[in-house]
C-alpha cells in the first residue's frame, strides 16, 4: 500500500490479528488481573509538558470547578480533549487515541489503535468498537433515522468500512473527504466508536427480547432505540457505568449538586518518566448559579474556572487574588466578533427580505456603527475593531478582511441608504420602508447575552443618526433558534465566526449557507442539511458562489488549493457584509489556583479549534503543593 505525504504517523509496531468479539481465556485472565490498578497501553502516547514550557508533574489531588446546570458536566469532555486525532498548540493534527493514521489521497483513511489500550472498565478498546458504531448504530435506521453524520459522507455517499485486524480499521470513499479528520478533532467528540461490550445489552440485535423489554419499561422510554440512544452518550459524562477513554470518569449520576470525576486507570497518555496521566486524581464539579461564579471564584472556592466567566468579571476576580491564593489569566478569545449582526436573507417578511439582500443596506449598517465607542465602553478598549473574520495570528488572516466597510462613516452610510431607496423619512426623522412602514429593525438576541444587549443599546444611538430605528427583543435561546429556523426574525445579534483561528484543513462551514444554525441564511442552511426536504434553495447569485466554493473545498485534497478557497470566501464576506461584525478579541478570564501548574500564561481561548482550554492538555495539570496533592478522595 502506498501512503502519500499527508499521512499522519506516530511510532511503529504492529499487532497480530485477534478475535473481534470478546476476548480469549488469556486476555480474560489478564483483564481480571489489571482491573485492580490499571495501566496505560503497551504503546502509550508520550507527552512531555517541558516541550511546551511546562514541567514534569507529580500525581495526586483534585481540582474543583463550577457549572450552572447538571447537564453542563458534559463540557468536561471538551476541556479534557481526548480524541482519535486532535489539534496541538500549533493547530496541527496529530494522533491521540490512535497510534497512527494513514491517508491516501484524502480518500482512504486507515486508523491504527494502540496495542493494549483498554476502556476505563478494563475491557479492550479494539476495532470491534468502531464496527459496532458504524454497522449497529450509524447505519441502523431505528437508532439513526437520518443516517450517518454529514462528515461521514463524501459527495453524499458513505464510506466502505473494513476491519483489517483487531487494531486496524479503514474507511474508503470514492472521492476525497477532507471533513473527516477535522471532525474527529472537534470540540464535541465525533465518537465514531462506542463501547460495544457495554451497549450490546441495550441493542435489539444482541439483547434478549424479554430482558430488553424489562429495561425499556424500567427506563420509562418508548422503545429499545430510545433506551440505547440514552446510554450511548459517552460525551455527556452523565452515566457512571458508561466506560470511557477520557482522562477522568464520572462516579455519580444526577440529580446531584456535586459530581466527582476520578482518574481513568487505563488512560493512554504518559509523561517521559513513565508516569501515567492525568496527574490529578479527581475533578470535582459543583453546581452554582451563574450569577455567583465570579463571587465564588473571588472567595477562593474554585481551583480552575473559565467557562461561565466573562470580561466584565475581571475587576472582581482581580480583587480576590492575593487574599484567596489564585491568579486570573486573561486569554484573547478567538472569535470572529464578540457581537455580530445577522440580517436574515431568508426572512419571511418579503419587504425585509429584499432589503436585507441589498448589499448597500448591509454596508450602510456596518458603516453606521462606531466600533471605537463599543470597544471602549464594553471591552476596556482592548478589543479589535472591525468585521467578523479570522483573527490576527491565523495564517489565513489579511488586514483588509477586518477593515473593509468597517470604519465609522455616517455620511457614507446615509448616502448608501438613500441609494437603496430609503430616502423618505417619517416621524422622528426615521426612514421609511418601501411599503411605507417605519424602518424599525427588531434585533432579536438571547436574553442572557448581557454584552450583546449592551452593544445593541449603543448601536441604537449610532443608527438613529442615519435614520434607522432599532428595537431590542431579548428571548430564550431555544425560542430564538426555533424562530430563526422558521424565518421569523428580521435580524439577530449573536457571536460571530466560531472558529477565528482556522487553518486550511478546517472546513469553511461558517462561511457558506450549509447549516441552519447560521442566522444569516437559516432557510438555505435547512435546505442543504436536509437534502432539499425542508427550507429553501439558495436563490442569490453571490451566496451560490459560496456554496460552489465550499463544494470545491470538499473535493480538494491539496492544501494550497484549500487555502485559496478560504481566501476567496473571506474576501467575499468582507465585501458583502452578510454578517456585520463589531469588536473581536475580548479577553477570557481563567481562574487558576496558586500551585496548579502547566497551564500556559498566555494562550488563545475558543470553542473551536482549541476546545476552550482543551488543546493545552489539562490532564497534565498538577499540584506542586504536597498538601494539595494529598487531599483525601471526595
Amino acid at each position: 500500500m502506498t501512503i502519500d505525504r499527508r499521512q499522519i504517523l506516530l511510532g511503529l509496531g504492529g499487532l497480530s490479528t485477534a478475535a473481534l468479539l470478546g476476548v480469549d481465556a488469556g486476555a480474560a485472565q489478564d483483564l481480571t488481573q489489571t482491573r485492580e490498578t490499571g495501566s496505560p497501553p503497551e504503546e502509550p502516547l508520550v507527552y512531555d509538558p517541558r516541550a511546551e514550557g511546562g514541567r514534569i508533574g507529580v500525581r495526586g489531588g483534585r481540582i474543583v470547578t463550577l457549572v450552572p446546570r447538571a447537564r453542563d458536566i458534559r463540557y468536561l469532555s471538551t476541556m479534557a480533549y481526548t480524541r482519535l486525532v486532535g489539534y496541538d498548540r500549533n493547530l496541527d493534527l496529530t494522533p491521540d487515541l490512535l497510534r497512527a493514521v494513514d491517508s491516501e489521497g484524502g480518500r482512504v483513511f486507515t486508523l491504527h489503535l494502540r496495542k493494549g489500550h483498554r476502556w476505563s472498565d478494563g475491557a479492550p478498546f479494539t476495532a470491534e468498537d468502531f464496527r459496532y458504531w458504524w454497522e449497529d448504530v450509524a447505519l441502523h435506521r431505528d437508532l439513526n433515522p437520518a443516517g450517518p453524520p454529514m462528515f461521514m459522507l463524501a459527495a453524499g455517499e458513505p464510506p466502505r468500512f473494513e476491519v483489517l485486524d483487531a487494531l486496524t480499521v479503514r474507511y474508503t470513499w470514492e472521492v476525497p473527504n477532507p471533513r473527516f479528520l477535522p471532525a474527529l478533532a472537534g470540540p464535541r467528540d465525533a465518537l465514531i466508536y462506542s463501547p460495544a461490550h457495554y451497549l450490546r445489552q441495550f441493542h435489539s440485535r444482541y439483547a434478549g427480547d424479554a430482558e430488553l423489554a424489562r429495561r425499556v419499561a424500567s427506563a420509562n422510554v418508548r422503545s429499545w432505540a430510545a433506551l440505547h440512544n440514552r446510554y450511548d452518550a459517552m460525551g455527556d459524562e452523565a452515566d457512571p457505568d458508561m466506560p470511557t477513554v477520557y482522562p477522568w470518569r464520572v462516579t455519580n449520576a444526577g440529580p446531584a449538586s456535586r459530581f466527582v470525576f476520578r482518574r481513568n486507570p487505563y488512560y493512554h497518555r504518559v509523561d517521559p518518566t513513565g508516569q501515567q496521566l492525568p496527574y490529578v486524581d479527581e475533578i470535582v464539579v459543583d453546581l452554582a448559579s451563574p450569577g455567583l461564579f465570579a463571587a465564588k471564584a473571588n472567595a477562593g472556592e474554585v481551583d480552575l474556572m473559565s467557562r461561565g466567566l466573562n470580561m466584565a468579571d475581571i475587576p472582581v476576580l482581580k480583587q480576590g487574588e492575593k487574599a484567596h491564593g489564585y491568579r486570573t489569566l486573561m486569554w484573547p478569545i478567538a472569535r470572529g466578533s464578540e457581537v455580530a449582526l445577522y440580517p436574515n436573507l431568508t426572512a419571511a417578511d418579503p419587504v425585509w427580505r429584499a432589503l436585507n439582500r441589498d448589499v448597500r443596506f448591509r454596508r450602510a449598517l456596518s458603516l453606521g456603527i462606531d466600533r471605537n465607542t463599543l470597544n471602549n465602553a464594553l471591552f476596556f478598549g482592548l478589543g479589535t475593531e472591525g468585521n467578523n473574520t479570522v483573527r490576527e495570528g491565523s495564517r489565513l488572516f489579511r488586514p483588509e478582511y477586518r477593515s473593509r466597510f468597517a470604519q465609522y462613516d455616517p455620511a457614507a452610510a446615509n448616502a448608501l441608504l438613500d441609494e437603496a431607496g430609503l430616502a423618505a423619512r417619517g416621524p422622528g426623522d426615521v426612514r421609511l420602508l418601501p411599503d411605507g412602514r417605519i424602518l424599525e429593525i427588531v434585533v432579536e438576541v438571547e436574553g442572557d447575552a448581557a454584552v450583546a444587549v449592551d452593544a445593541l443599546q449603543l448601536i441604537t444611538e449610532f443608527w438613529r443618526d442615519i435614520g434607522v430605528k432599532l428595537f431590542i427583543k431579548p428571548q430564550d435561546r431555544t425560542v430564538l433558534r426555533n424562530r430563526s429556523y422558521s424565518g421569523l426574525p428580521v435580524m439577530i445579534a449573536a457571536p460571530g465566526l466560531d472558529n477565528a483561528m482556522p487553518t486550511e484543513i478546517m472546513p469553511p462551514t461558517g462561511l457558506a449557507p450549509v447549516y441552519q444554525d447560521n442566522y444569516a441564511w437559516p432557510k438555505w442552511g435547512q435546505y442543504m442539511e436536509t437534502g432539499g426536504k425542508v427550507g429553501e434553495a439558495c436563490d442569490m447569485e453571490v451566496p451560490r458562489r459560496l456554496l460552489a466554493l465550499y463544494g470545491e473545498w470538499l473535493e480538494e485534497s491539496r492544501d494550497a488549493v484549500k487555502t485559496g478557497i478560504w481566501h476567496q470566501m473571506l474576501e467575499m464576506h468582507a465585501d458583502e457584509q452578510w454578517i456585520i461584525g463589531t469588536v473581536a478579541g475580548a479577553l477570557q478570564p481563567i481562574v487558576l489556583r496558586d500551585g496548579l501548574r502547566n497551564l500556559p500564561e498566555d494562550a488563545v481561548y475558543s470553542w473551536e479549534p482549541t476546545a476552550m482550554i482543551g488543546v493545552y492538555r489539562i490532564d497534565a495539570l498538577f499540584w506542586d503543593d504536597a498538601g494539595r496533592r494529598g487531599q483525601a478522595p471526595s
